[in-house]
């Protein structure tokens, strides 16, 4: 059986065991609120600190600002459902929702091969970087990235929602995601599943090809640089970009590459948990332990904090 106007929307699936809501309630709040702390503290430092107005600091907070909006988009969804017996969404809310975590997610893919290719250019072409790597490029480099996520939400996210949806309209995971609602569908979902694959390649392959094109370059570079503080600077940069890199390809190619498999709808949950949740945590905590600029202009912010707290206080 199908109903294709689904008037009263799905029904999301949150743990198995209800008795562990709670806790999972109260772990995504306080991670909600150090992702908010993290990523607006590398967005704040890199607009008020001199220091870090280059390119890179630029892409790397429009990273975080995406992080910011894909948290945003997702968490009080989950708070809401995790905390009461409702566990329901709107119609209209799972098509919002989708659409807008297609063109966040398919951003962030985009702007990572951006990261790289900043990278490849410091690295390899580092005299004429700041020619290259000018302020209007960048600018284009970010707008290119939310054209393609524009695109993709645009292009995904009708053919999804076009095919018969089973009667039962459950799904088994925290959010809508496009993998589920294929599940979902009684009728013929080959035109969804073609599209959703073409796009996870030209999303996921073609990217991660690039990004490691880049990489082998960066890897014949580093091997000229004769300075050993430079070299050590320069493997710790694209080292954090690679491990966010890996992160992120890794667990949109483990659900969005085929669609039906099994094994990835069994992991779907964990899957939606990792990357809404933990990744936008871990990625600011990834470029910044090892970073010396950014715990500098940290340490200079807290202590102009410190200073006009102090003022304050002897002013009264």
């Amino acid at each position: 059986m199908t109903n294709k106007s689904f008037p009263a929307g799905f029904i999301l699936g949150c743990s198995e065991k209800p008795q562990l809501e709670i806790i999972l309630f109260w772990a995504v709040i306080l991670l909600y609120t150090m992702i908010v702390l993290s990523n607006s503290a590398i967005i704040l430092l890199s607009c008020m600190d001199p220091r870090l107005y280059t390119p890179m600091y630029f892409f790397l907070s429009n990273l975080s600002f995406l992080d910011l909006c894909y948290t945003t988009a997702s968490v009080p969804q989950m708070l809401y459902n995790l905390w009461g017996p409702d566990k329901s969404i709107t119609y209209t809310g799972c098509v919002l929702q989708v659409c807008v975590l297609l063109c966040l997610g398919a951003t962030e893919g985009v702007m990572l091969v951006v990261m790289a290719f900043d990278r490849y250019v410091a690295v390899c072409r580092p005299l004429h970087y700041t020619v290259i790597m000018n302020r209007p490029l960048c600018w284009k480099l970010v707008l290119t990235a939310w054209l393609c996520g524009l695109l993709e939400s645009a292009t995904q996210t009708p053919v999804t929602f076009q095919v018969p949806f089973c009667a039962h309209h459950h799904l088994d995971d925290f959010l809508c995601q496009v993998p589920e609602l294929i599940h979902l569908a009684c009728g013929d979902t080959a035109a969804s599943e073609w599209q959703m694959t073409i796009s996870a390649v030209l999303l996921t392959i073609v990217p991660v090809g690039l990004i490691l094109t880049s990489y082998g370059f960066i890897a014949q570079a580093l091997g000229k640089i004769q300075s050993e503080a430079g070299r050590r600077k320069a493997i710790a940069t694209c080292s954090s970009h690679l491990t966010v890199v890996f992160m992120f390809y890794g667990t949109v190619a483990m659900v969005y590459t085929d669609p039906k498999n099994q094994l990835a709808s069994k992991q779907g949950k964990f899957v939606t948990f990792f990357f809404t949740v933990v990744t936008p945590l871990l990625n600011p905590l990834i470029y910044t332990l090892r970073n010396k600029e950014v715990k500098r202009a940290l340490q200079k912010l807290l202590r102009k904090g410190d200073s006009m707290r102090g003022n304050k206080k002897l002013s009264f």
